[in-house]
């Protein structure tokens, strides 16, 4: 499989909603939500715009205290851990400080992206430390999470207000399927095949690769044209797992004859 990372529906709304925010008006409105289901590509995402820009990223943990969050942000950004939990504040703020103001310097800017946030949402504590130092450095924070992040920051009047930008991950589209396949797939899949994929799939990009990986197995075997790999190719051949029940997804038998 190819390695690549292949825009859809999804990263285009994301990165429109880090445009905005990086050229917002208030400059406390620094928060984006994301969220959806697992498996529709939020951390494949996370991580491009964390390779691409200057920043931060974390991924939160079940069992996260606040002075945990601290000392988690605190070694991620190369600092050493102060003794006292407020000292440990400022030497986040200051850090901080000093990241953007050599961010901004290149022309760029440093943002910051805390992965897995359900699992933190409904902590007062953490949460109102993320808005404090989004709020005081004025740094561009992406919230990640799956159904309860958006439905928890509701508790939280001060954060949610400004978290203006919320983008929900949906199942890829048939074009984003296409997407996918044809700049990863390392042989040639044609349209019925792609569309057969797209449906069992129920728009997941980690069914849809591992998809690719099986089309690639038998591909490679075969003599393919222009055409590229078939549903007839395939027939009989496992091309994924049903995230539902947990079986396999044979591809059919078809019958061009009918």
């Amino acid at each position: 499989m190819r390695r690549a990372f292949v825009e859809t529906s999804n990263t285009l709304n994301f990165h429109q909603a880090v445009k905005s925010v990086q050229q917002r008006g208030a400059v406390e409105s620094c928060l984006v939500v994301v969220d959806g289901a697992p498996g529709l590509g939020k951390t494949t995402a996370m991580q491009r715009l964390f390779t691409q820009t200057t920043g931060v990223y974390l991924r939160a943990q079940s069992g996260w205290t606040y002075p945990w969050f601290l000392n988690t942000l605190l070694e991620a950004l190369a600092e050493p851990v102060p003794t006292k939990v407020e000292d440990r504040f400022k030497a986040v703020l200051n850090k901080l400080d000093d990241l953007a103001f050599a961010a901004h310097a290149q022309g760029e800017t440093f943002s910051m992206i805390i992965d897995e946030c359900d699992l933190i949402s409904n902590r007062p504590k953490i949460m109102e430390a993320i808005r404090g130092i989004s709020d005081v450095k004025q740094v561009p924070t992406v919230l990640v999470g799956m159904g309860r992040l958006r439905h928890d920051l509701r508790r939280f009047p001060q954060i949610n207000s400004r978290a203006a930008h919320k983008v929900q991950f949906l199942p890829a589209t048939h074009e984003d399927a296409r997407a996918l396949i044809n700049a990863l797939c390392e042989v040639p899949v044609s349209p019925e095949l792609i569309k057969f994929v797209w449906r069992v799939s129920k728009g997941f990009n980690r069914e849809i690769l591992n998809a690719i990986a099986n089309m690639e197995a038998v591909g490679k075997r075969l003599d393919l044209d222009e055409y590229g790999l078939t549903l007839a190719d395939m027939a009989g051949q496992k091309i994924l797992q049903d995230r539902d029940t947990g079986e396999a997804v044979i591809v059919p038998e078809v019958n061009y004859a009918q």
